[in-house]
């Protein structure tokens, strides 16, 4: 048994306050990073979330859930400093503004991971509010990039939020260009490429790196995964809605799941099991990662046809 974990996401671990009436608000743990890793976990890959967190109620409340999710805690820092979080007005559809002035998640130390993780590890997954705030986004590029270069698979999403204007841009191409994995949905499209054309958005990113693999999430329309020139169409499975927090995040779950458990099974299965994570999410409040069990209930309700 590898001493290290398979899968590592690096970025922010975060405490969402969700608002439930006028007057009443309820925390949940969260972030984008700290999702992914947590479902990855969920779905049965050894994994570990590389991020630092506040030495206070608010972070070991993270530290609890990285704990209970299975993670590798070695790769978890904790900082005395403030906590970062996310207020969510409303949580369907979510909105978001964030409040971490100088919060621990920036003072994440790449040099302080366990010595020859990244020479065991197999997929790394970068992406969230992490890449556009300053110093952490240059220690995550930096991190990225020597990845890439002894040939671990990246993965990237970068889950797009209002802080990331023109300034992101560079970042952006950074990271589409060195991901094997990027994973977008059509909202993020216009957001990080200013437009409503998300047609067109969607081939300037490809045009950023053709080799890798996209998965394309439209929420309720359903998904597209392209893998160079073949492409495919799910629809989604029917199911009730709890709220869509955290959807995204075991979408790509879900996609990397099935690359690192079932490299030989095709785009349609891939995107088939994406798929039904995410709508596995949205089944469940807050950002709770879905059961194995729960993902492949779904699976045989997910239409998949390729693009022509």
């Amino acid at each position: 048994m590898s001493p290290y974990p398979d899968f590592v996401s690096a970025g922010e671990a975060l405490t969402d306050m969700i608002r439930c009436r006028t007057d009443m608000w309820r925390s949940r743990i969260g972030g984008a990073g700290f999702n992914v890793a947590r479902t990855m976990s969920r779905l049965g890959v050894s994994s570990a979330f590389a991020g630092a967190v506040s030495s206070d109620v608010l972070g070991y409340a993270l530290r609890e859930g990285a704990r209970a999710a299975g993670l590798d805690l070695r790769f978890l820092q904790l900082r005395d400093k403030s906590p970062l979080l996310a207020i969510v007005p409303q949580s369907s559809p979510p909105d978001y503004f964030f409040v971490g002035d100088d919060s621990a998640d920036l003072h994440f130390a790449v040099e302080k991971l366990p010595s020859g993780w990244e020479r065991q590890v197999k997929v790394v997954h970068f992406g969230g509010i992490s890449l556009a705030r300053q110093p952490l986004a240059s220690r995550l590029i930096a991190l990225a990039k020597s990845l890439k270069a002894i040939g671990v698979t990246i993965s990237y999403d970068p889950n797009y939020r209002k802080l990331m204007d023109e300034g992101y841009d560079e970042t952006l191409a950074t990271m589409a260009q060195l991901a094997d994995v990027i994973k977008v949905s059509d909202e993020d499209l216009e957001g990080l490429f200013r437009t409503s054309n998300t047609i067109d958005a969607f081939e300037r990113l490809r045009q950023m790196n053709p080799d890798a693999r996209i998965l394309l999430t439209r929420g309720g329309a359903g998904a597209e995964y392209h893998v160079g020139t073949s492409a495919w169409h799910a629809h989604p499975p029917p199911i009730e809605v709890a709220d869509t927090i955290g959807a995204g995040d075991a979408s790509i779950g879900g996609l990397l799941h099935g690359l690192m458990r079932q490299p030989s099974a095709d785009g349609a299965e891939l995107l088939r099991t994406a798929v039904a994570a995410g709508a596995a999410a949205c089944t469940l409040t807050g950002a709770t990662p879905p059961t194995l069990d729960l993902v492949r209930s779904l699976e045989p309700a997910v239409d998949v046809s390729p693009i022509v």
